[in-house]
């Protein structure tokens, strides 16, 4: 099969883009497209003919060391696909039928964590495509019990975006524990935003959306989502947010965000990793109870509800397609913040 495949940790050179890791190798193209074996099937585990994954800037976290993985490894974890084969025991999925594949890929299920609902700070998690080979192939396997049923109604590139940054957006949006009527701030307007500004206007109908971002692009996407206001994140907002959630890489973010945030109010940090340092006052930015809370990585339970909305409630999803061929150019646009919604790569 051809697989996108890893081999060695590396920056990704992108014109523009100053280097930040001397000690990497400088590298446009990271990933080696190539022919490998087809893998097989293990216990509880199915195999999946690989429709469409989704393009994240985790991937690029991996694949220049700030999340650790493992080495050799196939990245990809938005994952849309058909399966192929099951192992024996595995019951309620069968060859043929539609799924999807998300950022936990196992946990032990019996650490505090787990046995608590909170599978996704599992002590011995496993994610896909970073210690499990992931979706940037024509073939991948997956557990079974960490499998979804996906729609048959909604095309595989316009559906993988929802597996990840779908599932970790919806995920943040709970966090925050926005009430109807109350604001709501966007901090980036990228592929998670743009799905979660969506949702929260269905779940939220009464709460007035603010979005900041910089990006021109980013800002009129927002304004056809129907944001209340756009504006870059030094603009001041029409009033104070109640709840936010920051999708930006910078570290300074967090400061802005609690500038604006009202007292009481809550701001959900929705990145796996910060570029830049943060920098906080306490009486400017933490005083009258306003707190800051992260997102790491998502549930079962968050993919599952995702997927119930988006068949309830069409998610129109703004991609970009890629073959698998194109992925370390799709990479590139990725890191230069040039990809309008989400990157996506149709497979089969």
């Amino acid at each position: 099969m051809k697989a996108a495949v890893l081999y060695e940790l590396a920056e990704i050179e992108v014109e523009g883009v100053e280097r930040r890791y001397p000690h990497l190798p400088l590298k446009r193209e990271p990933l080696v497209v190539t022919d490998i074996q087809e893998p097989s099937v293990g216990k509880g585990q199915v195999l999946i003919n690989v429709e469409a994954c989704g393009v994240c800037y985790t991937d690029i976290d991996i694949i220049e060391g700030r999340v650790a993985c493992k080495l050799r490894l196939i990245p990809g974890h938005q994952v849309v696909g058909r399966v192929v084969e099951v192992s024996s025991g595995v019951v309620g999925l069968a060859p043929g039928d539609r799924v999807g594949v998300a950022w936990i890929g196992h946990t032990c299920g019996s650490c505090t964590y787990c046995s608590r609902g909170l599978e996704n700070l599992c002590i011995d998690f496993k994610a896909t495509g970073c210690h499990i080979d992931g979706g940037y192939a024509e073939y991948t396997v997956a557990y079974a019990d960490y499998v979804y049923k996906a729609p048959e109604s909604v095309e595989a590139t316009k559906l993988a975006p929802l597996m990840c940054a779908g599932a970790v957006g919806y995920r943040a949006l709970k966090l925050t524990g926005l009430r109807d009527g109350e604001k709501l701030g966007l901090f980036g307007f990228g592929a998670s935003a743009h799905i979660v500004i969506q949702v929260a206007r269905r779940l939220y109908p009464s709460s007035e959306i603010y979005v900041f971002t910089r990006s021109p692009e980013h800002q009129e996407m927002a304004k056809k989502l129907r944001a209340d206001w756009v504006g870059s994140p030094r603009d001041d907002p029409p009033r104070p947010v109640d709840k936010a959630i920051d999708f930006t890489p910078v570290g300074e973010m967090i400061a802005r965000a609690l500038e604006v945030i009202a007292p009481g109010g809550r701001l959900v940090v929705n990145v796996i990793r910060k570029q830049t340092p943060t920098s906080l006052v306490y009486d400017k930015h933490l005083w009258l109870e306003r707190e800051v809370k992260t997102v790491a990585n998502v549930t079962r339970r968050d993919v599952k509800e995702l997927l119930e909305i988006a068949a309830r409630w069409p998610i129109e999803t703004h991609v970009e397609v890629y073959r698998l061929e194109e992925v370390n150019e799709a990479l590139r646009r990725l890191k230069a913040a040039r990809v309008k919604g989400s990157a996506v790569l149709r497979i089969s």
